[in-house]
């Protein structure tokens, strides 16, 4: 008779059966909740003549309903995915009910009930979301738990100045959402208190969400230096997305509207968004979780290209255009052609340089690596001495994959194998 152990369960197993059915029920409800708002959403905001570029938050806000639903339903007990899913419902929340009025108070008036009340989320809603993406989500990312204990009154102090906010928004008496769509429950007297002390509210407001936003970083940077290899490569993917995010929005806001239009900041700044919740659906399934180092490599090397190619580009086109003024007293599309086919020419030889010192740089394992196999590839074409060669052959190894033991084993040219063909060869 053959016993077999009984399989052990993890602490995500041990959730299963029925309760887990309900969880994940919950959790898809909530993202098909989220999506019904957004389409909605958008279906609304066409007779109301609203811009589409200005509700094209919405997609990254669907693709984060997507991934917190995905998390939590095999992850429940990681509140990442909580976090997300209700980032998601917030924002799509906000902007169902500012859509919803609009149509029901302006566009066709009195078609829809309910229609002046349900501007009232949207001027507070977004604050319980924004809490959840820019403080409690990089908390609690990847494992769905704190750093240490010592961190709990970060927590407190996030729901504190998150209910605050929120609080002051849902009586807060003006029409920044809607034109001529006050908030139903805004204080007169609350508005003029603001009025009154207008500067020390947005003082105050400004400084608790940098403060957020400071702790929320300061806990990253504790987590990544206390990581492991597995949990190290989650927070790079992560803080890898978010460094993106924050770079693209800077330039769109550096840049002015002739040379950048709003539109496509607007398109730039959802595609890396999207990014980010993509970014956080493979730390936290990890999957293909190791390719991390190639794709920094590969953003560093080619964003550095292009923003050398276009300030050449830019410089190629301006030096010329004096020459020409100089020479003949007039413009000429010449030097647009003489600068593209510039940077066409030099497009693989400064792309070959920029790699090469981004690896010597900050790859420099990598790169060392690389010279070895380089020298022993060589070296293997002219060397004859198959001794000499052996023991470049370990060294090479030593070096490259830096193993605790190396040893190199030669099969002998003679064997039973050998001689056995040999005797089928002769027969």
């Amino acid at each position: 008779m053959t016993l077999t152990p009984r399989p052990h369960k993890t602490r995500n197993q041990q959730v299963g059966g029925a309760g887990h059915g309900a969880v994940a029920w919950l959790a898809w409800g909530a993202c098909g909740l989220v999506l019904i708002m957004i389409a909605c959403a958008v279906v609304l905001a066409v007779p109301n003549h609203y811009a589409l570029w200005r509700v094209d938050f919405l997609v990254p806000v669907a693709s984060a309903a997507l991934l917190g639903a995905l998390v939590a339903s095999r992850q429940p007990r990681n509140p990442v995915g909580w976090f997300v899913l209700g980032h998601a419902f917030c924002f799509s929340l906000g902007e169902f009910g500012r859509q919803y009025a609009i149509f029901g108070v302006f566009t066709e008036a009195g078609s829809l009930p309910f229609a002046r009340a349900m501007i009232w989320p949207t001027y507070w809603i977004w604050y319980p979301g924004l809490i959840l993406m820019i403080s409690l989500l990089p908390l609690y990312f990847p494992n769905g738990r704190l750093v240490s204990r010592g961190w709990r009154w970060v927590t407190r102090f996030v729901v504190v100045f998150g209910a605050c906010a929120t609080g002051l928004a849902m009586v807060r008496s003006d029409d920044i959402e809607a034109k001529g769509l006050p908030n139903p429950l805004g204080l007169e007297s609350l508005s003029d208190v603001a009025r009154t002390l207008p500067r020390l509210l947005d003082i105050l407001m400004s400084a608790g969400w940098l403060l957020l936003g400071s702790v929320a970083v300061a806990s990253l940077i504790v987590r990544l230096r206390r990581s492991r290899v597995e949990e190290r490569k989650q927070l790079e993917w992560f803080l890898y997305a978010v460094v993106l995010v924050l770079l693209v929005n800077t330039i769109g806001q550096l840049f002015s509207t002739e040379l950048l239009p709003s539109v496509v900041r607007e398109v730039l700044f959802v595609l890396t968004l999207e990014g980010l919740w993509v970014v956080i659906g493979i730390a936290i399934l990890r999957y293909r979780l190791f390719g991390i180092d190639l794709l920094i490599n590969r953003t560093l090397v080619y964003g550095t290209l292009t923003a050398s190619l276009v300030a050449l580009y830019f410089a190629a086109i301006v030096v010329m255009q004096m020459l020409f003024d100089l020479l003949s007293g007039q413009q000429s599309t010449l030097a647009v052609v003489a600068s593209t086919l510039l940077i066409a020419a030099l497009f693989n030889p400064l792309r070959r340089r920029i790699q090469l010192f981004m690896d010597r740089r900050f790859y420099r394992k990598k790169y060392d690596a690389r010279q070895t196999l380089e020298a022993f590839s060589a070296r293997l074409r002219d060397e004859t001495n198959l001794d000499a060669l052996s023991s470049d052959l370990v060294r090479m190894v030593g070096d490259t994959l830096q193993p605790a033991h190396v040893s190199l084993w030669l099969r002998p040219d003679r064997g039973p194998k050998s001689s056995r063909a040999n005797r089928d060869m002769r027969g």
